[in-house]
């Protein structure tokens, strides 16, 4: 391949990422100290329940996995977070979410997407259920119900995986 042309794909491919809003800067925007509560807020009896275990292991790299060694592994995980660590962002998106599945199908139910459990549809078409605001209107109806990095990780997180989020939602003061 020509090397303008290699090029020009790199470049290309670089606006396609930057044109999306990464997790990981869902992560960051909430800072260090949120992100540790986020992660002491992981359950493992969930990750081994929907089989995420391993994978959060593997990502973190970490011989072994349990409460106290992903507390230990916190201040090695942010660095990597900076450094836009996506595969890491993901895995540790649905280590928190898993472990908040209640919150999940409550936010959901509020916004009349159809889930079971907080789970939906692969290919849902979110439009319908997105509508401008939303997610203020969710942070408004749940902060006080949930905790704010959590709530504030899931409004992005769900804006990144239905609606393609390419902003960071960040409430109004």
């Amino acid at each position: 391949m020509h090397r303008w042309l290699r090029c020009l794909v790199v470049a290309r491919l670089l606006c396609v990422t930057l044109a999306m809003m990464q997790l990981s800067e869902a992560f960051l925007a909430l800072g260090q100290a949120p992100f540790v509560q986020l992660i002491r807020g992981i359950s493992i009896s969930r990750l081994k329940t929907y089989r995420l275990y391993e994978g959060l292991k593997t990502r973190a790299r970490l011989g072994k996995l349990n409460t106290e060694t992903l507390r230990k592994a916190a201040p090695r995980l942010w660095p990597r977070l900076g450094d836009r660590d996506e595969e890491l962002a993901k895995e540790l998106a649905q280590a928190v979410l898993v472990s908040q599945l209640d919150m999940i199908a409550a936010v959901l139910d509020f916004l009349g997407i159809p889930n079971q459990d907080g789970f939906f549809e692969k290919n849902l078409e979110a439009s319908p259920y997105l509508t401008e605001g939303w997610q203020q209107r969710v942070y408004d109806k749940f902060r006080g119900a949930y905790p704010e990095p959590v709530l504030l990780l899931y409004l992005n997180h769900l804006a990144w995986e239905l609606a393609k989020g390419t902003e960071l939602f960040l409430p109004a003061p």
